[in-house]
Parts: C-alpha cells; structure tokens; sequence
C-alpha cells in the first residue's frame, strides 16, 4: 500500500504543473481528497494485477498522469478550458486524426511525456522484481483485493454525498482537482438529463404547411469578420459577405458556445435551438450522449414541413459520431469527405468553393420537396501555423504590413476570402433559381491565433451571422445580435414557420 500512496502523493505534485493552477491540497473538501487517493488506488490495483511491480506501476501512472496535465495544458492555452472527463475519448480521435489536435501538444510537450513513459517503464522492469517472486500467488490476492477494498472505501467516501460543481471547468479543477473533478464530470454524465425541446413537430392530425423554397445554412468554420482586429486589414476580404449582409433580413453578431474549437457546441445549440448553459454536463459534447435521445431538432421540424434535408460536411462522417447523431435529429442524407476529390482542398482540408460547388448542383438538381442543406465547412479550421503565407499574400490582404508574429492571420485571411467567395456564390445561385429561397449564414467559433490576439488584443468570442431571403422588395434590414440558441428560431419566423417554435 505504501507505492500508492507515494504516487499519490506525487500526483498532487504533478498537478502544481497545470495552468491555471490548482489549488493547495489541504484547502479542497475532503470528500475531493478521498475521490483523488480513491481513483489512484483503484487504477494502481488494476495495473498491478498485470504487472505485479507496485512502484513500476506507479510510475507509469505518474508518466500518464503528467501526459494528461501536459495536455491539460495545451487546450487550456489554445481554448481557455483544461482537460476534463468528456475529453478522454478524443484520443482515439488523435489518432485518427492527428493533424487536428497534435499539434496544439507541442513537439516538446510529447517527447517529454513520451520520454518519462519510456524511463519509468525501463527502469520498472530492470529495477524492481515480481511480487509472485517474493510471495505467493494466494498472498498476491489478497493484496489486490485489499488495495481494491480500501480504493472502494475512499471511492465510497467521497461520492456518497455528491460534490457540489459549476460545469465551469477552470473553478471546479482549481476547487476539486483534476482527479476529482474528472470524476465528478464523468458522474453527471451518467445521471438522467431531462430537456425540454425549442422547437415543435405538427401533431399527426395537425395540417402542416409545406415548404416554399430551397433553405441553405452554413456553419462557416472559424469564421467573424476579422477586420475587427486590425484597421489595416482590407476591407474587400469580406466583400460578398457585406453585399450579402446589406441585402439580408437580419444580421449581427453571434454570441456562440465556443472559443476556438468545439464546433459541436455551436451546432447543437442553432439545431437545437437550447442554450449551452441549460445542458448541464451535456454542454461540453452534446453528440457523446444527449443528441441520441430524441431532441427535437430544427431539421426534424422542416422535415416534417416538407423539406428534404441534407448535411454536407466535407470531412470523416464519423468525427464526433455525427453519422450516429444527425439522422437521429433528423437528417435524410449526409454528404461527408467521401463524395469530394483530392483536388477539391484548399489547402489540408477540402475548400469551401467546392463544398459550394457541391450545394449549388443539389440545389440545381429538380426534386419534388424543397431543400434544407445544412452546410458545415472545414477549410478554415486550424492550425493555422502549419501552413506557409505564400508570396503576395500580405500585400493582398493588408493597407499595411502585419505587425511580427501575425503569421496565423494572414493564412487565416486567405480561407476567409474563400468564405466570401463562398457566400456570394450561393447567394448567386439561390437568386437565379426559380421560387423562394433562404440563406442563413454563421460563424462557429473564433479561430486559434493566440499569438496573433497577443499582439492585436483578443476577440470577445462572438461571431458574425445573417439570414437574406429572396424577395421581390428591397429588404428592411435589420440589425439584431443574437445567441446561436435563438437563431434557427428566427430563422423559421423568417420562412414562414413560427408555429414550429415553442
């Protein structure tokens, strides 16, 4: 029992690392302090059944304990929220696709990691010696047994009245720790979570009124208008996007439920029509557990008002389940990565005039029903500072050159004017079409630029949205900031549907 307690201990240590930092041990609850040696002892007791070297399995442990602070770490840097429960199922996503999140790790942070987990089982195996070598197999256990025994006491100690915690990740790391308050989120997300839906379905013996006009939504990734952040930038970057905007219903900015990555937050909050803070622990990947119950979604609502609804997503169908999650909120048909070509990116990714391309053939395409194409883009989404500014670059994109260290800006700019681009074309081909027809466009969160923000001062995290419909009549536009919560609410108003919102 002793090399327990020793990692432990040292865990606590290793947590002195994490940005913000945690605070001291001896002023959490003690239930807190009973949840960390509870977690440490049972995953000891687990490791050392396969092993049967307890401080060999203390320090890997340790090893894996610093990996995940490290990476605790880098989002926090990168996103403003450390490490928690819901996160562990992104490293298998890592590894499917890395370039998405390995490089906010750091090189240096993953050899290091990599190096202490290679040092620590090197130095298990040659340093210490079996326990079935000193004892038998009998004595060995009941050891077990006892180590799970005393974890389950602790366990049973600290969870027997719940801790009290904010789904503010930062305050409930620095109040409980990072063992605690992992469990106590892995705990939340296994209770029973009652959500009233936004939105309503007709009854079955309720006429519903059909859809008039082919609807197109795009969820742009990373996009606001960053001119925002330095006067030199050219206004002309955004032009179809202002064209659009003078022309729109409504327009303004966004207040979304992200900051640099997340992208799910935003997208179940405008499809669901539910504000993030009423998801409970929900509120950090609705996708993991909550979608798959049956929400009524704004694409459940147009499909049964007539529309054929598609997603376009030009990325893996299975990244954060969605090929799981959309047909149960209510989508027909989903056009992932797989129906574009190499030659379609711009850059790593596949670029938003193909993905344009794309929606204009459906919308082009004669069909019996009207159209609902909810568009998720991906030629924006970082790291930035993998690419290179090519020649011209700066000169295109500023009045003036960009201040040292503004690298990320500049390629940030280049995927934007593709946005732009985006925009204006179908706004083009909605116009020319015969009948009604509705665009509704949003940002999903700010980019990851921290450098840049350093130099330039940062954003306040919202985005930049607009719905324009074709009319006969110039529009009265109106300008009304919005959360994404309430924007697929005033997007049915705007089409005719506001029945369909509770």
């Amino acid at each position: 029992m002793i090399a327990p307690a020793v990692g432990g201990l040292l865990a606590l240590l290793i947590e002195r690392l994490l940005e913000p930092a945690t605070g001291w041990p001896w002023r959490r609850p003690p239930a807190a302090l009973a949840l960390h040696f509870g977690v440490w002892c049972l995953f000891s007791a687990a490791l050392l059944a396969v092993v049967q070297r307890p401080f060999f399995t203390s320090a890997v442990w340790l090893a894996g304990f610093l990996f995940v602070v490290l990476v605790s770490n880098a989002k926090y840097m990168a996103l403003r929220e450390p490490f928690i429960f819901q996160d562990f199922e992104y490293f298998a996503d890592a590894l499917r696709h890395p370039r998405l999140y390995l490089p906010f790790l750091g090189l240096g942070r993953a050899v290091l990691a990599v190096a202490v987990l290679i040092a620590a089982v090197w130095a298990g195996l040659a340093a210490e010696r079996s326990l079935l070598e000193e004892r038998s197999g009998n004595d060995f256990r009941t050891l077990l047994a006892l180590q799970a025994l005393f974890a389950g006491g602790l366990l049973w100690l600290g969870a027997r009245r719940r801790l009290l915690i904010s789904f503010d990740p930062v305050t409930d790391m620095q109040r409980l720790g990072l063992l605690a308050a992992m469990w106590r989120y892995g705990e939340e997300e296994m209770a029973d979570n009652a959500i009233a839906s936004r939105f309503r379905v007709p009854a079955e013996n309720e006429a519903a009124p059909t859809g008039s006009g082919h609807l197109v939504v795009v969820q742009s990734e990373s996009f606001f208008d960053a001119r925002r952040l330095a006067a030199s930038i050219r206004p002309d970057v955004l032009r179809e996007f202002d064209d659009l905007l003078a022309d729109a219903q409504v327009g303004g900015r966004l207040a979304v439920a992200a900051w640099g990555a997340n992208t799910v937050r935003t997208e179940f909050a405008f499809l669901s029509g539910l504000a993030n803070d009423s998801l409970g622990i929900h509120r950090f990947n609705p996708y993991r557990r909550l979608a798959k119950q049956g929400i009524v979604s704004l694409a459940r609502v147009l499909r049964c008002h007539g529309y054929h609804t598609v997603c376009v997503h030009p990325y893996a169908r299975s990244f954060y389940g969605r090929d799981k999650v959309f047909p149960e909120l209510g989508f027909d048909e989903f056009i992932d990565l797989r129906q574009f070509a190499e030659t379609d990116r711009h850059g790593p990714y596949i670029g938003d005039l193909a993905v344009a391309e794309r929606v204009c053939s459906l919308l082009r395409n004669p069909a019996a029903r009207p159209l609902f194409v909810f568009v998720i883009t991906m030629e924006n989404h970082g790291p930035l500072h993998l690419e290179k500014v090519d020649t011209g670059e700066a000169e295109r994109f500023y009045h003036l050159p960009p201040p040292p260290g503004c690298e990320d800006l500049t390629i940030y700019l280049r995927h934007l004017a593709n946005a732009n681009r985006m925009a204006g074309l179908l706004r083009e081909t909605l116009a020319t079409l015969p009948g009604a027809g509705c665009l509704c466009w949003y940002g999903d969160h700010v980019p990851i630029m921290p450098a840049v923000y350093q130099r330039l001062g940062e954003p306040d995290g919202r985005t930049d949205y607009l719905i324009w419909r074709k009319t006969g009549d110039p529009p009265a536009r109106t300008r009304q900031d919005l959360a994404v919560e309430d924007l697929g609410a005033r997007l049915l108003r705007e089409i005719g549907l506001s029945a369909a919102v509770k």
